[in-house]
């Protein structure tokens, strides 16, 4: 990797990480989710950055791929909030994830569950480590705690512009896996819960462009977002329709409706160990 490219890395993990821990502190009872949406993206412009996607705020057995659309909801005390951010420099792209309870410390065993997961996935992180050694550290360490991983969903390479750049990073034990080189950059995510650990769709709030998709507000979309994804408030006056055949990232809800957790970082694969952009 040369030194811009990884210059380029660098300030966008500085900037997620700086706008995560600004944005914990915010998050209270009866505050619309939509402010603090607005306060991530508006903060991560300031600060010399863009989203590389919608900030996402998912709630209790809301996994991910929620971000809000008016003033419609407020968070609750006892939400067990997923706070997912992402950050993109020329783009060069930075993800993290936090998880907070709001008023209470009810779940904070399961909170902890997945940092702890988290952090030794990326301690196991080198070059010609195979992916499923990773997973396996992930549903061990989440299993030993009494919580189950969430199977249905991965950690994923980045490349330039590419969010989900080809190869991921399971949460449990894969029978198939493949090797991690040097300089490669990955999210690692891992995700917990009480329940069985399997997603259904609900609605979809984020999209991105397909290459079929055609007209003028293809035309601008493209423009503004690339390949990355985007949410219709962030165009005001879409409608639905002009969205009919872009892709659709559903909101992903823990099947058996029970409360899940997350934590997230990305980090640059080196010979020896890793270096994690958004501490």
């Amino acid at each position: 990797m040369n030194h811009t490219i990884h210059e380029y890395y660098m300030e966008a993990g500085k900037i997620a990480a700086k706008v995560r821990e600004e944005s914990i502190g915010k998050i209270k009872e009866g505050i619309p989710l939509l402010d603090i949406a607005q306060y991530v993206e508006n903060r991560i412009e300031d600060l010399g950055g863009m989203p590389a996607f919608p900030c996402n705020i998912s709630i209790n057995e809301v996994a991910s791929h929620y971000t809000p659309q008016d003033n419609v909801p407020c968070f609750k005390t006892g939400d067990v909030v997923k706070l997912d951010i992402g950050v993109h420099i020329e783009g060069y792209i930075a993800d993290t994830a936090t998880t907070l309870e709001v008023g209470t410390n009810n779940h904070r065993k399961l909170i902890r569950t997945c940092e702890e997961a988290l952090e030794k996935a990326i301690a196991s992180v080198r070059d010609g480590v195979q992916t499923n050694t990773i997973g396996m550290i992930i549903e061990e360490t989440i299993k030993k705690n009494g919580f189950n991983p969430i199977k249905d969903l991965t950690g994923h390479s980045l490349e330039r512009y590419r969010l989900h750049a080809g190869s991921t990073i399971p949460n449990y034990k894969s029978f198939f896996g493949n090797k991690i080189k040097k300089d490669m950059v990955f999210a690692i995510e891992p995700f917990a819960t009480y329940g069985r650990g399997k997603i259904k769709d609900g609605r979809p709030y984020i999209f991105a462009i397909n290459d079929g998709f055609k007209g003028e507000i293809a035309q601008e979309i493209r423009e503004r977002f690339g390949p990355l994804p985007f949410t219709p408030r962030w165009i005001p006056g879409i409608t639905g329709k002009e969205l009919k055949g872009v892709r659709e990232y559903f909101e992903l809800i823990e099947e058996s409706g029970n409360i899940v957790a997350q934590s997230e970082h990305t980090v640059i694969v080196q010979e020896e160990g890793c270096e994690v952009i958004t501490k």
